[in-house]
């Protein structure tokens, strides 16, 4: 599992959708998979050869006249480690990802990659030209992170994609600020209204 390298690139969603092309068509196929499976049961999509391709045709169709949802695209996995406010160390947490736009990238976070997996926080990668500009500098020492610092310290890696690609990313994420939304406390049996804001493991406090 390739480690975050913080080497060139530049923030651009240009950028991300070249490093998640091989991804985009593999997770297409998967979906394609679990709708075929649902419509026709698994006896009927693996019937024989002919008919899988012609379903597959069929439902393919039907899905290309849908309209995209925010719910897709977070197909960027990365994992790492959380500070919580007390100091103890937690994860790593699975974070999946999507730019959506040129400045701003989100990210589900969950405590394993299982398929039913509760999630427990929500991370905003944010330009550190638009960060740092518009959140003054205590709140920000107080909430926010520098990827850079986070990714020097060999504690992030970017998991299903090969490691050149995984540098691309990790250049982009270099160059942003995080902020997490812990929402679901650790070990509870219910969410009580409380949002943490665990910090990157290495913090380190900005002066300027």
């Amino acid at each position: 599992m390739p480690a975050f390298s913080a080497k060139g690139g530049g923030l651009t969603r240009g950028r991300f959708e070249w490093v998640l092309d091989k991804e985009a068509t593999m997770g297409r196929a998967i979906a394609l998979m679990a709708v075929c499976a649902a419509v026709l049961g698994v006896g009927g999509c693996a019937e024989t050869s002919h008919d899988m391709k012609s379903s597959s045709a069929a439902v393919q169709a039907a899905a290309g006249k849908g309209a995209p949802t925010p719910a897709q695209g977070y197909t960027i996995h990365v994992l790492a480690p959380h500070q919580f406010e007390d100091g103890s160390v937690h994860g790593p947490y699975h974070h999946y990802c999507k730019p959506i736009s040129s400045e701003v990238l989100q990210c589900l976070l969950f405590e394993s990659s299982d398929a039913n997996a509760l999630l427990t926080d929500i991370e905003y990668f944010v330009a550190k030209s638009v960060a740092r500009a518009n959140v003054p500098l205590e709140t920000w020492n107080k909430y926010y992170h520098d990827h850079e610092v986070e990714i020097a310290s060999g504690r992030v890696q970017v998991l299903d994609m090969p490691e050149a690609q995984a540098k691309e990313v990790a250049a982009i994420a270099a160059k942003t600020d995080g902020i997490i939304f812990h929402l679901w406390p650790k070990g509870a049996k219910a969410p009580n209204g409380e949002v943490g804001h665990p910090q990157a493991v290495g913090h380190k406090l900005r002066t300027n």
